[in-house]
């Protein structure tokens, strides 16, 4: 039975409320301040927030009939649920800064709101019951918030992304029809893939499990999965690659696999655990996502090359990345034509821009490759006629990520 002192209303100053590190909807490092929670919000680089689509839902002033839930640690006063209204309030109150390019307009706030003082445990009960099916989690956050706070086991679904980080880099994995019709015990099982004691486990390499992971996250990516298109079906729609590694090694022993998956675009916010660096750089830096036509097909089609290479590169010449080098030129060419320019001017117009996002080691990567904006167009052209230069894998993955950056900017389609 929940007493009087186990939860009542109480008043309290927005200044003195702390937002709550450890928020399912992202969450961040628990020394984290309230002004590194309201940067990262602002970032938002996963739509999770939405902090301006709030300001204006809420209208003119703000509603006392939505109470905070907040649970006393010693004599703070933690916000665990309702955080973004809080996060406002800061702002309108000036107790916290965002930048002057964030558009938003805040509505009116007092300085002290009735909030709903409970201990943790109703907390995370009200928490769950509000938001665990309104669509407002993704499944990775409701399976971290039922492990951690209602001490349930965890799912294969988390445990696949707490060995590989697979979901939490690629975003669009992170739905519930991904959960519950892709990454299932029996399904993984069947893709070459188990869990022994929380470890991942797999039937393939590590270079073969990722390249059948990333193939899967293509296929999600481009919707040639979806709850209503290949349904059930998920090795068949797979590349003839992927199909061939998961039955040749269906009979082979689950061995222990460490894989780490890392999205080269994504920024790092300050205070967070650094994620384990990836031994490879992927061509054309990671996945791209463009729209339908002969770019993208040439595109997906070096993308298989290079999967092929990596797969059977012991079998292979030595000379047969130069064939990768021309397939880049190739793409580029009809890239160019496609968007009216010639190949030099294409490659250049963004090569500053794309070049900008990038981090400091692949930047190191382009200097050390020789790859800049004047000799772009040049490394392109020769790698095509000249075999040293063409058969420099490294540089040419380098070129890749340029390229791979300005298709996106041209011709990308927005997830």
């Amino acid at each position: 039975m929940v007493s009087q002192k186990d939860q009542e209303i109480r008043d309290i100053n927005i200044k003195d409320l702390v937002l709550w590190t450890e928020n399912p909807r992202d969450a961040i490092d628990e020394n984290a301040t309230d002004q590194d929670i309201v940067d990262k919000a602002f970032e938002d680089n996963h739509y999770k927030w939405t902090l301006p689509k709030l300001a204006k839902e809420m209208g003119s002033r703000y509603d006392f009939s939505e109470l905070p839930t907040v649970v006393y640690k010693g004599s703070k006063p933690i916000v665990y649920d309702g955080n973004r209204r809080i996060i406002l309030g800061k702002i309108k109150l000036g107790l916290v800064k965002i930048k002057a390019n964030h558009n938003i307009e805040i509505p009116e706030f007092p300085e002290e709101i009735p909030c709903n003082v409970c201990i943790e445990s109703i907390a995370i009960e009200n928490i769950y019951r509000k938001h665990s099916d309104t669509g407002s989690w993704q499944p990775l956050e409701r399976d971290i918030f039922l492990h951690k706070f209602m001490r349930k086991p965890k799912s294969d679904f988390l445990l696949l992304d707490e060995n590989t980080h697979f979901i939490s880099t690629f975003n669009h994995l992170n739905q519930r029809f991904v959960k519950d019709e892709i990454f299932t015990k029996d399904n993984l099982h069947g893709l070459g893939f188990s869990f022994k004691k929380g470890k991942l486990e797999s039937t393939h390499t590590k270079e073969e499990a990722q390249m059948i992971l990333q193939d899967i996250s293509e296929k999600v990516a481009n919707k040639d999965i979806t709850t209503r298109k290949s349904r059930g079906r998920i090795q068949e729609i797979l590349t003839p690659i992927s199909q061939r590694l998961i039955s040749q090694n269906k009979n082979k022993q689950f061995r222990p696999i460490g894989i780490k998956f890392v999205g080269t675009a994504s920024r790092k916010t300050p205070r967070l655990t650094k994620r384990t660096a990836k031994v490879e750089q992927q061509i054309f830096g990671g996945k791209l996502y463009l729209q339908i036509g002969t770019v993208s097909d040439l595109y997906r089609d070096i993308v298989d090359l290079y999967e092929y290479y990596c797969l059977n590169k012991s079998k292979l010449s030595e000379s047969f990345p130069s064939l990768i080098r021309m397939a880049l030129r190739l793409l580029c060419e009809t890239a160019a034509q496609d968007n009216g320019q010639q190949i030099d001017k294409f490659l250049k117009q963004n090569f500053h821009v794309v070049k900008e996002g990038l981090s400091k080691d692949i930047k190191t990567m382009l200097a050390n490759q020789n790859v800049t904006e004047k000799s772009v167009t040049q490394l392109i052209q020769s790698g095509a006629h000249n075999y040293k230069d063409s058969s420099n894998l490294q540089q040419t993955i380098a070129l890749s990520i340029i390229i791979g950056g300005v298709l996106q900017n041209i011709f990308g389609i927005t997830e």
